[in-house]
């Protein structure tokens, strides 16, 4: 009889956050890909009764031009979110590829890129992304390499550390004196090393992501009208406070899909990084009222 071998999954997985992140996160990626194909009309068809509050016929009301809400809501899901994980892609390699550069070299070659990287990181991320962006012209595609600009110096850091922590170990060495290249010792020996922290912290970023570009398309740096962008959505609402569901409902999309992606960052952390999830566990067992036995005291 041939038993079929079960894939373990990680507890972390199994947790009610986590659980959560991911189903919340999931439904947005498929709305994103799909909402062209059943949104029930044209995210900028000027069609329907102005300012009409959610009922029946527009589940989440008209904007003040007669646009429906829901279907621009869904729409702009096809913008924001591939979007922010495109700029948290390109963040991650160009912030990685110099930092592991810069550890493994040292040198004026750590001088020059760190300087570089302290010299992005002294400026409020938000102020200098407005700046970048203004300077470029409103558009979202420029609104994006603002975003890029601002985002890759945290990447760098991270990677530099790990790396200067791990070009020393003996495996590294062993591949330098089997003559390794630089390239080579970088991608066999260290980047797969380090690949877990730096994947939790794009996984955490993704959100950031998405509040700076929705925030720079609510100054009006971003996406410009009639595109349909959660942030854009929000900033048309500031003009009809009355009409509260014309800002409520992209601001609660913001809100799920970042909350989704901080609790898949925070699940990643505790199963590539045991250690501190363990610690974290241990002192939540441990925290009982006092004169109450803890868990090993209860088994004892």
């Amino acid at each position: 009889m041939i038993r079929r071998r079960r894939i373990p999954i990680p507890r972390a997985w199994l947790t009610p956050l986590a659980v959560i992140g991911v189903v919340i996160a999931l439904a947005w990626v498929l709305i994103a890909v799909t909402a062209p194909l059943w949104i029930p009309y044209a995210p900028n068809a000027q069609t329907l009764p102005r300012l009409q509050a959610p009922g029946i016929d527009t589940l989440m009301g008209t904007d003040s031009v007669g646009r429906d809400v829901f279907s621009r809501l869904m729409s702009g899901a096809s913008v924001t979110i591939p979007l922010a994980l495109a700029l948290v892609a390109v963040s991650l390699t160009i912030g990685t590829t110099l930092g592991a550069v810069a550890g493994y070299f040292g040198g004026w070659v750590d001088e020059v890129l760190m300087r570089l990287t302290d010299l992005v990181m002294a400026f409020p991320t938000v102020i200098l992304a407005m700046v970048i962006a203004a300077s470029l012209g409103p558009s979202l595609f420029n609104a994006v390499l603002a975003a890029i600009v601002v985002s890759w110096p945290a990447y760098a850091r991270v990677s530099r550390s790990l790396v200067l922590s791990l070009r020393q170990q003996n495996y590294v060495i062993a591949g330098r004196l089997l003559g390794f290249s630089p390239v080579r010792s970088l991608l066999t020996d260290i980047l797969p090393n380090i690949a877990g922290p730096v994947v939790v912290l794009a996984t955490l970023d993704v959100g950031t992501a998405i509040l700076l570009l929705s925030g720079l398309s609510f100054l009006g740096l971003g996406a410009q009208p009639p595109t349909a962008e959660w942030g854009s959505m929000i900033s048309s609402a500031i003009q009809n406070f009355d009409a509260w569901w014309i800002g409520v409902f992209p601001g609660l999309a913001i809100l799920t899909v970042v909350l989704a992606f901080n609790f898949i960052g925070d699940s990643l952390r505790d199963i590539l990084d045991p250690v501190s999830g363990g610690a974290r566990e241990a002192a939540a067992t441990t925290a009982v009222a006092p004169g109450q036995p803890n868990a090993r005291e209860a088994v004892a």
